[in-house]
């Protein structure tokens, strides 16, 4: 891939800083005052200008003064939160695909929320020559309407219709941890759900219950335990799990850090895993190959799904189809679930 070739041109839709001095009647300097904050503006005018600024997405290039290819070499990265092993992977994987692309990034959490997310976009325009963005909690399509005109976005874990986007199989994931669970003899499968409206989680969850209905156990509500995603939920809901009786005999965990805060409860509770319950857990976070016992898992290329991000927003001719790159998930079996493998772990 050769990096001069592949740089973004980061486009203002053809809009340009005398458009907004004429629709606002002041002139180009005055524009270039208020846009850049130098010299001094009246209150009135300056809102004016950024009201007009706004209204036709003009972008001021913040790599047009010194660069004249009017690239900042930069690419904007947006994520959910910046905490945890999960997301620490997907800036891992964009990373090593920028060093060897010629790009730096910009990092930035949205907390999945809304106005936050808002303000980082904001934040970032005129900044980075594309957008890797993230909101699994948020509808994309409400965010890439506020975005300038012309720049590239490529979207993890969301599909929206004439955008690329690159998702994760969440769902077959899912339909894999039950029908491993059920050939080894559980009925009784309990479920952590993740966050209500998370794309990711009610994938997971539609896995799970199509899972069940496979194998003849007609999904039970009272088995699913709400979760966030967090290791705190995670021990909550094995807190709830543990006090069911008859408790079931196996807890499938829609993402890694629940199953760690559910082990964690489980072993103050005096519940073995797995002699007394199985755990399975959902992305396969480095971490969990680690615990005691090691974590059966749903494996998630998190790092490639980083650098298929990169890759695709790269890549112009690839980001002109509308239809969504789908990243496989493949079941590793570990001691958590009960099931010894060769070498302690195993792919299936």
């Amino acid at each position: 891939m050769a990096k001069a070739s592949n740089r973004l041109a980061v486009l203002d839709g053809n809009v340009t800083i005398r458009d907004v001095a004429a629709k606002a009647g002041v002139s180009v300097a005055t524009v270039s005052r208020v846009l850049n904050h130098t010299g001094p503006v009246r209150q009135s005018t300056s809102e004016r200008v950024l009201a007009v600024a706004e209204d036709l997405r003009y972008v001021p290039h913040a790599g047009a003064r010194s660069l004249s290819m009017r690239s900042t070499n930069t690419i904007g990265v947006v994520l959910p939160d910046m905490h945890g092993e999960f997301f620490s992977e997907v800036i891992r994987g964009i990373d090593l695909m920028a060093r060897q692309s010629g790009y730096h990034l910009l990092v930035s959490g949205s907390h999945s929320e809304c106005a936050e997310m808002r303000a980082v976009l904001q934040v970032l325009r005129g900044r980075v020559d594309g957008l890797i963005l993230m909101s699994p909690d948020l509808d994309p399509t409400k965010l890439i309407a506020d975005l300038p005109y012309g720049l590239p976005v490529v979207l993890l874990n969301a599909s929206v219709p004439e955008h690329a986007c690159i998702t994760i199989d969440n769902a077959g994931g899912a339909r894999a941890v039950v029908k491993h669970l059920c050939a080894l003899g559980h009925r009784s499968i309990a479920f952590i759900c993740g966050p209500d409206g998370n794309v990711d989680a009610e994938e997971r969850k539609r896995g799970y219950r199509d899972a069940m209905r496979d194998a003849g156990l007609q999904p039970d509500r009272s088995l699913e335990f709400a979760g966030h995603f967090t290791e705190e939920s995670g021990y909550e809901a094995a807190q709830k799990i543990v006090a069911r009786s008859p408790r079931p005999t196996a807890v499938f965990s829609s993402n890694d850090s629940m199953a760690i805060g559910a082990l964690s409860a489980f072993s103050e509770s005096g519940v073995r895993v797995p002699a007394d319950i199985a755990l399975v857990g959902f992305d396969d976070i480095p971490i969990a190959r680690f615990l005691s016992p090691p974590l059966t898992t749903v494996k998630v290329p998190i790092a490639e799904l980083g650098r298929s991000g990169l890759r695709l927003l790269l890549d112009s001719s690839q980001r002109t189809s509308n239809k969504p790159s789908k990243l496989e998930t493949t079941l590793i079996v570990r001691r958590s679930c009960g099931a010894r493998s060769d070498g302690e772990e195993n792919s299936r």
